[in-house]
C-alpha cells in the first residue's frame, strides 16, 4: 500500500514505520497511508525560516501576487485529477468544487491585494504623524515580513481550500509555510502539494508538507513563527496552552467548533420568499458537505409559532436529498470523511437526543445509492427539535460535526438575539427578513458574539454566496468558542504576517525609508521635466519648480462661464460682506486646473494620461492679481496590471504644491498620471537592424527550438507581410471569439510570443512547403513584400486589416505585431 509522502527540506519522502490506514469513505477499501516517523522537525521548520523565507521576504508584493495568479492557473488545469481523489473523502461534485476550485479562488483573490500594496516587499501603513511643530521630526508605521514559518494545523474537511486559504495570505506576506493536513484527508492535500512544487512556481521553501498528526510541531517554534490551527476547541486549547508559545509568545489562531445559528424573522412566514429562502439555506448547510463545515447551522431559531411550519418544510426539503456513491450525478449528499466521525456524531446525536427530539432521520437506517451504507461513512441528515431552548442548554453546547441541526422557538427578537450569544460566539450567523429593522435591531445586538452575519432576502437571494461561505476579502474566524480568530480578511489577513514598527525621523528620511514622499522633505531637482521619464526612472521625491502666473478678472469670469459655477465669491462681489472672502475670488477647481497649465509637459511621452485626483485642499482665498507656481514632486509609485489595449504602465502619485508670490503654500493635491513603462525586452525592427539579420543567415543556420529552416522562417515572415499589406485577405481569423480580445490585446505588452507559438494554418509538427528556389530568392520576396506592407500604410494610414491570430489590426498594431514576430524568428535563428 502506497503511503502518502511529505515534502520536506526540498524532498518528496515518508515516514519510517508501516503507517496508519486511510479508506475510502465511499467503499471502505484501505488505499493508501500515512506515516510520520523519522521526520526532523526542527529542521523542517529552519528549512523554510531560511531556504523559503529568504527568497519570499526579498520579493515584492507585486512580485508575490503574480506568483500566486500564476499558481492559480496552473492548477486550475489540474484540477480533474484532484476531483477524482476528492471522491474519496466522500464529497460531491460540489462539495469538490468548493474545496478545490474554492481553494484556487483564495489565491486569485489575495493575489488581487497586490494592488492594495506599495511596489516593494514591505508595507507602509497609515498616514504620516508630525512630531514636531516645526515639521522636521516625524514618524510613520511599516510592516515587513516576519523572519518565521506559518504553520497551518489543518481540519480533514476542506483539504485544499484549508491549505490554500492559509497559504496565500502568508506567501503574499512574504512568509514561507509549513502545512500539516489531518491524517484522513491528507492524500488530497498531498496531490495538489505535490502539483504545486512540480510547477517550480513558489521558490524552494515556501511550501512544505507534512501529512499526518506531529505531536511535537510546537516544541520548537520561535517567536517569528506564526500558528494557525482549525478543528475541535478542546483541541484547540491544548495547542494554544503549549509551553513554548507562551515562552516565545508565538501568535495563535484558532479557528474551532461553532454553533451557528440562523435566524427566521418573525415577517417571514411561509408564502413568502424568505421563508423559502431559509428553508432552503438551512437544507443546503445541513448537507453540503455531509454537514462537516465549520460554517454550517447547527442552530435553526424560528418564532414559536413557525416551529411546525419549519419542520413540515424542511422535512420535505430533506427528502429530496438523496445520498450514496459521490460520483453519482442522482446523489446529492456523499459520506463523512471516515467511520470514526460516523461514531463521533452518532455519540453526539446521542447527547442532543436527551434534551431534544429526533423529528428527521434514523441513526440506525439510511438508504443509499450505488454505495454500500455499512461499508462507506454514511449518515442519514438528523434534525433535532428543543422545545425549551433556555432549559436545555446542551443544544448550546454540543457540536455534531455532520448533517445535524437543530430547531428552536423564540418569542420575540430579543430572545432569538439571546439563544444566537448561548452558542458563546460562532463563525457566523445569518438571518432570514424582508425588514431592515429586524435586520439591523439583530446585526448590532448579535455582532459581538459572531465573526459575520448574512442577511438573507428576496432582494440578495439570487447573488447572495450564503450561510456558509467564508470570503477571502471578509475576516473569517469568530470569538468565543469558535477561537478568537481572524483569518483572510483581504489586507487585514496578510497584515497577520507582517510585523508593524514605527519609524521616527526627519521627513527626509523617512522619505527614503517608505518609498513615499513626506511635506517637508528635501527635494530631488529633476534634470528634465518629470514627464519625460518613463515609470522605471521617477524616484520618489524627484521634484520641479514651475514658471508663474498671475490670474485675472477675464480668468475668473471664463472660468465661471466655461463651467456654469456661478457661486457668489466668483461672480457677484456685492455679496461679500459677512463671508470670508475680500474681494473676487478663483474657483478652486480653476487653481487646480492653472496648476496643471503649470507643471503639464505638453509633448508625448511616456505620461499615456491623467488618472485622477486626491486629497485636494484649499488653504486659503486666491484673488484676482494673486500669482501662483507650483512644486511638483513624486509622492509615490504604484504598479498596475493592464490587460486592455494600453502599454504596461505603472500609476505616479504627485504631489502638487501651489505657493503664492510670497512663497505661502495656498493650496495643495495628489495628482495621478498613468506612465508607460520601459520597452526593454523588444529589438526595434529597423531597416538596418533587419538587414544586419538577414546577413547572418545562411542555409547552415540552426533554429534553437522548432523544425523550420531558415527558408521556412523566411518565407512564413514573407507571407505574413502579404497578409498585413492586405495582399492576402481571403480567410477567418482562428482565434475564438470568446479569447479574440484578450489576445489581440497582448499585441501591446512587452512579452515576446512563446516559443511553443505555431501558426494556426499548419497542424503542430507540420512544415509549409517551399515555394522559392533558394534562401536568397525568398529573402529577396521578404524584402519585397516588407516594403509593400510599409507602402500600403504609408497610402492608408487608417487602414484596418484581419490577421489570422489578432484579428483587425490598425496601422500601429501592425507594426506591434511585426516587431514581435520578427524578435520572435530572429532569435529562433539566434541572429539577435
Amino acid at each position: 500500500m502506497k503511503k502518502v509522502e511529505h515534502y520536506v527540506q526540498g524532498n518528496w519522502t515518508t515516514g519510517k514505520e508501516e503507517g496508519i490506514p486511510i479508506l475510502d469513505a465511499v467503499t471502505g477499501e484501505a488505499f493508501t497511508s500515512v506515516a510520520i516517523e523519522g521526520l526532523d522537525v526542527p529542521e523542517i521548520l529552519q528549512y523554510g525560516r531560511t531556504t523559503g523565507g529568504d527568497v519570499l521576504r526579498k520579493m515584492t508584493f507585486q512580485e508575490r501576487g503574480n506568483m500566486l495568479k500564476k499558481l492559480a492557473f496552473y492548477l486550475i488545469k489540474k484540477k480533474a485529477a484532484f476531483y477524482e481523489l476528492s471522491y474519496r473523502t466522500g464529497a460531491t461534485k460540489i462539495d469538490s468544487w468548493i474545496d478545490i476550485e474554492g481553494g484556487f479562488g483564495n489565491l486569485f483573490a489575495n493575489a488581487s491585494l497586490r494592488k492594495l500594496f506599495p511596489n516593494q516587499s514591505y508595507h507602509v501603513e497609515g498616514d504620516a504623524i508630525d512630531l514636531s511643530r516645526g515639521g522636521r521630526f516625524m514618524a510613520h508605521h511599516i510592516m515587513v515580513p516576519k523572519r518565521g514559518v506559518a504553520v497551518h494545523i489543518n481540519a480533514f474537511n476542506f483539504p485544499v481550500w484549508g491549505m490554500l486559504e492559509k497559504c496565500a495570505v502568508n506567501w503574499m506576506a512574504g512568509v514561507p509555510a509549513v502545512v500539516l493536513p489531518a491524517p484522513s484527508s491528507a492524500y488530497l492535500a498531498e496531490a495538489v502539494a505535490r502539483e504545486i512544487i512540480a510547477s517550480g512556481i513558489l521558490p524552494e521553501g515556501a511550501l512544505q508538507i507534512i501529512n499526518g498528526t506531529v505531536k511535537t510541531i510546537l516544541d520548537t517554534v520561535e517567536s517569528q513563527d506564526v500558528i494557525t490551527f482549525t478543528g475541535s476547541a478542546a483541541t484547540g486549547r491544548l495547542l494554544k496552552a503549549h509551553p513554548r508559545l507562551i515562552q516565545e509568545s508565538v501568535p495563535f489562531t484558532m479557528e474551532a467548533d461553532s454553533l451557528n445559528a440562523s435566524i427566521l424573522g418573525e415577517d417571514a412566514v411561509p408564502g413568502t420568499p424568505e421563508f423559502d429562502l431559509f428553508i432552503k439555506e438551512v437544507r443546503k448547510e445541513m448537507t453540503v458537505k455531509a454537514g462537516q463545515k465549520c460554517t454550517a447551522i447547527r442552530r435553526i431559531i424560528v418564532p414559536e409559532k413557525l416551529v411546525e411550519d419549519v419542520q413540515i418544510s424542511l422535512g420535505k426539503a430533506l427528502d429530496k436529498v438523496t445520498i450514496g456513491d459521490p460520483r453519482l450525478k442522482e446523489v446529492r449528499m456523499g459520506s463523512l470523511v471516515s467511520h470514526q466521525q460516523v461514531e463521533a456524531v452518532r455519540n453526539s446525536v446521542n447527547d442532543l437526543a436527551k434534551e431534544a427530539k429526533i423529528v428527521y432521520g434514523n441513526l440506525d437506517s439510511i438508504e443509499t445509492i450505488g454505495a454500500d451504507a455499512k461499508k462507506g461513512a454514511f449518515i442519514s441528515p438528523i434534525l433535532l427539535r428543543a422545545d425549551h431552548p433556555f432549559q436545555n442548554t446542551i443544544i448550546h453546547e454540543r457540536e455534531a460535526f455532520g448533517p445535524v441541526s437543530t430547531i428552536m422557538p423564540y418569542k420575540n427578537l430579543d430572545e432569538a438575539i439571546q439563544l444566537a450569544q448561548m452558542g458563546k460566539g460562532s463563525l457566523v450567523s445569518s438571518i432570514a427578513t424582508n425588514d431592515d429593522k429586524i435586520a439591523k435591531d439583530y446585526v448590532v445586538n448579535a455582532a459581538s458574539h459572531h465573526g459575520r452575519i448574512l442577511v438573507l432576502n428576496r432582494e440578495s437571494a439570487k447573488e447572495s454566496t450564503g450561510h456558509g461561505s467564508p470570503l477571502p476579502s471578509l475576516v473569517h474566524g469568530g470569538p468565543g468558542r469558535a477561537g478568537g480568530g481572524e483569518e483572510m480578511g483581504g489586507m487585514r489577513g496578510i497584515k497577520h504576517y507582517l510585523q508593524r514598527t514605527a519609524i521616527q525621523g526627519s521627513p527626509t528620511t523617512i522619505t527614503e525609508i517608505t518609498g513615499i514622499y513626506q511635506p517637508n522633505a528635501k527635494y530631488k531637482e529633476a534634470e528634465q521635466h518629470p514627464f519625460k521619464y518613463h515609470w522605471e526612472d521617477i524616484q520618489s521625491g524627484m521634484s520641479m519648480k514651475t514658471h508663474k502666473r498671475t490670474i485675472t478678472d477675464s480668468d475668473i469670469i471664463s472660468f465661471a462661464n466655461v463651467t456654469w459655477d456661478h457661486f457668489y465669491a466668483h461672480t457677484d462681489i456685492t455679496s461679500l460682506d459677512g463671508s470670508i472672502f475680500e474681494k473676487r475670488t478663483a474657483h478652486g477647481y480653476f487653481i487646480i486646473s492653472a496648476a496643471a497649465g503649470l507643471f503639464v509637459y505638453p509633448n508625448k511621452g511616456p505620461v499615456s494620461a491623467n488618472y485622477g485626483l486626491e486629497d485636494c485642499r484649499f488653504l486659503r482665498p486666491l484673488y484676482h492679481n494673486d500669482t501662483i507656481y507650483v512644486r511638483l514632486t513624486c509622492k509615490q509609485k504604484v504598479d498596475r496590471d493592464v490587460a486592455s489595449a494600453e502599454h504596461p504602465s505603472g500609476i505616479v502619485k504627485w504631489f502638487a504644491e501651489i505657493f503664492d508670490a510670497d512663497d505661502e503654500l495656498v493650496a495643495l493635491a495628489t495628482v495621478l498620471t498613468m506612465v508607460q513603462k520601459k520597452q526593454t525586452t523588444l529589438v526595434e525592427m529597423t531597416e538596418d537592424k533587419i538587414q544586419d539579420c538577414l546577413n547572418k543567415l545562411s542555409e547552415d543556420t540552426k533554429p534553437s527550438w522548432g523544425i523550420m529552416t531558415p527558408q521556412h522562417m523566411i518565407e512564413h515572415l514573407e507571407y505574413t507581410y502579404r497578409i498585413a499589406s492586405g495582399e492576402i485577405q481571403d480567410f477567418e481569423v482562428a482565434t475564438p471569439e470568446n479569447i479574440l480580445e484578450k489576445v489581440h490585446n497582448s499585441l501591446y505588452n512587452y512579452k515576446p510570443f512563446p516559443k511553443e507559438s505555431h501558426f494556426p494554418q499548419l497542424k503542430k509538427g507540420e512544415l509549409a512547403d517551399l515555394q522559392y528556389d533558394s534562401l536568397a530568392e525568398a529573402i529577396s520576396k521578404f524584402v519585397e513584400a516588407r516594403q509593400e506592407y510599409l507602402d500600403y500604410f504609408k497610402e492608408h494610414p487608417e487602414a484596418k486589416l484581419k490577421n489570422l491570430v489578432f484579428g483587425e489590426l490598425n496601422k500601429y498594431e501592425s507594426y506591434l505585431l511585426e516587431r514581435k514576430h520578427l524578435n520572435h524568428h530572429f532569435n529562433q535563428f539566434g541572429l539577435l
